[in-house]
């Protein structure tokens, strides 16, 4: 089964639905039913990024959970929160309660990796296999644009109050290697400017002080994680490509590793046929 054309912003938000958690708003979907796998999203998008491949993951047997993380897409934006990835973390574990969901597996995307990492330390037994896609799984490798150096300094509340969708999608294509419809960037800025969300990348890039101060925790967690362990990798990414590739080659040697030729940052964006396959063989094994 090959993905299907892409699923718009409207649509896929209109097959969720919201939930209270931990005094937050949280958007979740959930598709197919099967063996749980959580879906984690990445900086500055929403699960939304995920659309193109749920359909396999369904096909193949799995029970998809999708959520947009506190700050982002159709969840609650709160103006003048402290920001931490150790609150997502919470989150999803609130939403694996509130759910029901005991043992899941767990794909994430680049913020949504430390997420993961963070999750991994916790109870990695809980995690029956883990996928990730480009992210800065080792915070002395991550490479950010520009664009997030300014948004993360002095000027970034001001830089983020200008910001576009002219600036976000030329930000956007800079770290992409294939070509991706104008359609679905324009979904992705609505999804970030919602509730004036882009206001708010200064707090959410947090994120990168936060790899720094938990580097052991979180780089611990992902080299004794004992479950499969599959690396989906784009590795044209300016920000977490073959740099990162090359050391997880190192310290996971037996892992499983699905490089995709001519692809950046967004592996299940640039490539969703291929990501989706590599994902839906792993999970289905």
């Amino acid at each position: 089964m090959t993905p299907g054309p892409p699923t718009t912003l409207a649509d896929w938000t209109a097959g969720g639905t919201t939930v209270e958690l931990n005094g937050h708003r949280l958007f979740v979907r959930q598709d197919g039913a099967g063996r749980p796998v959580t879906l984690v999203h990445g900086f500055p998008t929403s699960s939304h990024d995920w659309a193109m491949i749920v359909p396999e993951l369904v096909a193949a047997g799995c029970r998809v959970t999708a959520l947009d993380l506190l700050g982002f897409g159709q969840s609650a934006k709160p103006r003048h929160h402290h920001y931490s990835v150790h609150e997502q973390a919470d989150l999803v574990e609130a939403l694996w309660r509130h759910l029901e969901i005991g043992e899941t597996a767990l794909v994430a995307h680049d913020y949504g990796v430390s997420v993961a990492q963070e999750l991994l330390a916790r109870d990695p037994g809980r995690i029956t296999r883990t996928a990730l896609l480009n992210g800065g799984l080792y915070a002395d490798l991550h490479r950010p644009i520009p664009a997030q150096r300014l948004l993360h300094s002095r000027v970034g509340p001001l830089l983020a109050r200008l910001t576009d969708e002219k600036r976000f999608t030329a930000n956007l294509r800079s770290v992409l290697a294939r070509p991706v419809p104008d359609e679905l960037l324009h979904d992705m800025w609505t999804s970030v400017v919602r509730e004036r969300g882009h206001h708010l990348a200064p707090r959410l890039l947090r994120y990168i002080d936060d790899r720094r101060a938990h580097f052991h925790r979180w780089t611990g967690s992902l080299e004794q994680y004992e479950g499969p362990l599959l690396f989906v990798w784009g590795p044209e990414d300016p920000v977490s490509g073959a740099h990162v590739l090359d050391r997880l080659r190192r310290r996971r040697p037996h892992a499983t590793f699905a490089v995709l030729a001519e692809v950046g940052h967004y592996p299940q964006v640039e490539a969703p046929e291929e990501t989706a396959a590599a994902l839906a063989a792993f999970l289905r094994a």
